[in-house]
Parts: C-alpha cells; structure tokens; sequence
C-alpha cells in the first residue's frame, strides 16, 4: 500500500452465470467480476486500481456477500465510491457497502470464515425461473444418511480429496459445520469453514447428495478423506447452484 492512499473495503453481490469466475484473465479474455470492478474504479480515480477478494470465485458460481478491499488516493467520499460503481457497473453485479478501513485490511489474508450455500431443485418439474441458481435433482434423498456423514468430515483435515486441483500449498482446512435446510422445493447445503480448496465446496456438496442416494456412507467418505485422492465417481455438482453467502473477519 502506498504512503498516503486509502484502503477501501467492499461488500459485493453478484450472479455469476455470465462471468468466468472472479479473477481477472489475462487481456481482458472473458468477463470477470474482479475485471469489471477494476475497470470501474480506474476509470473513477484514474489510477490503476487493483481489487482484492475474499477468494476466487469459480466460473459459474454467484456471491451473495463476498468482501474485497482496494487502495486509492482519490477523496472521494465512501457513498459517492458506491454510488459511481452502482452507475455504471452491470445489473448482475451490486455494491452494498463500502467503507475506510485500516491499512492493514485485506479482504483474503484476514478472513477467519467464510459459509457456502449449496442449493438443490427436488421438484419432479425443472426450475424454469431459478434455473440459473439451482441445481435440479429430482428425486428422494435421505437426509439421515447424509447427516451422519457430516461429523467425519467436520474439524481440521487434509482436504485434497475434495480438490480438483494439486498444489503445492498445504491443503489442510478446517471445516466447522454442515447443515441443511428444507426450504419449499429446495434443500440448502450450508457448508462453514476457515477456507475452501479449488472446487472442494462443489464436491463437498456432491459427495453429501451421493449420501442420500445411498451410494456411500460415513465409511467410504472416511476412506476417501484418508486417501488423499480425489475419486472421479463422486460428482462435482455444477457451479450454478453454489453461492458465496459471507465472509467473517475478526
């Protein structure tokens, strides 16, 4: 951060359907979230801002609260930073709040939580209007079943077999809690934890669902943790259907 700039955090809310996750690509390639705020707010100050989020976003997946922070040395007041980026960003992408916050904010080193949302459309009939924001599994589910698979998996744990992707980072996170919600023709998989690897909240998701489809138990998802190997049998359950509901900070 720059001697005498502001840091400015962010709460944003967004539908992702047309946007290729929330990183910005290299020259410009397809719309992004991060892509569309920087564009804003450089234009805005006349500065090359640079956006920090929470997390990255998957293509596909929405945000119903993600943090991110920004440093400038424009004087604009914080209403008139939101109301300019309400002007002229897209409808599928809204600012809630913006304040000044201290200099050594930031919206992804000092998170301490954050809560996906995974929901499913269990109507017989496809979702016409959530189409874009539901996961349509026709179809009884055995909400026991996937209950007593949540204990193995909360607590801290190596996760790389909810990944898609190897790194050479640590994979450990902690998971602090499961629940699930029957909500008219959807059931909400709430998923709470210090951080989530690339994909892990979607195969999460998957993995509890092949649960109540009876085709695994508490067992087999204590051996696939153990294993360390993502199994390609259990579905990483589409994009559309997860959302980024809150980051906490201390």
């Amino acid at each position: 951060m720059e001697h005498g700039a502001r840091n400015i955090k962010m709460v944003v809310r967004y539908e992702g359907t047309r946007y290729a996750g929330w990183q910005r690509l290299p020259h410009g390639q397809e719309p992004t979230v991060q892509g569309k705020l920087e564009d804003v707010l450089s234009k805005m100050t006349g500065e090359d801002v640079k956006v920090i989020g929470s997390g990255r976003t998957d293509r596909g997946v929405h945000a119903w609260a993600q943090t991110a922070n920004f440093h400038t040395r424009s004087g604009k007041s914080c209403g008139n930073i939101r109301a300019y980026l309400q002007q002229y960003l897209p409808e599928d992408l809204a600012v809630l709040s913006v304040e000044e916050v201290e200099a050594d904010f930031h919206a992804r080193f000092k998170a301490v939580d954050k809560t996906y949302r995974y929901r499913i459309h269990r109507a017989g009939h496809p979702p016409v209007f959530e189409r874009n924001f539901v996961h349509h599994l026709p179809g009884a589910l055995d909400l026991k079943a996937m209950e007593a698979c949540v204990p193995v998996l909360l607590g801290t744990h190596d996760f790389q077999a909810f990944s898609n992707k190897k790194t050479k980072k640590s994979t450990v996170r902690t998971l602090h809690a499961v629940t699930f919600r029957e909500e008219g023709e959807e059931l909400w998989v709430d998923m709470r934890g210090d951080g989530f690897l690339y994909n892990m909240a979607r195969i999460l998701a998957g993995t509890l669902l092949d649960a109540g489809r009876g085709k695994l138990g508490p067992e087999e998802v204590r051996a696939l943790l153990e294993s360390g190997k993502r199994n390609g049998e259990i579905e990483r359950v589409p994009a559309k259907g997860l959302f980024l509901m809150e980051v906490t900070y201390p």
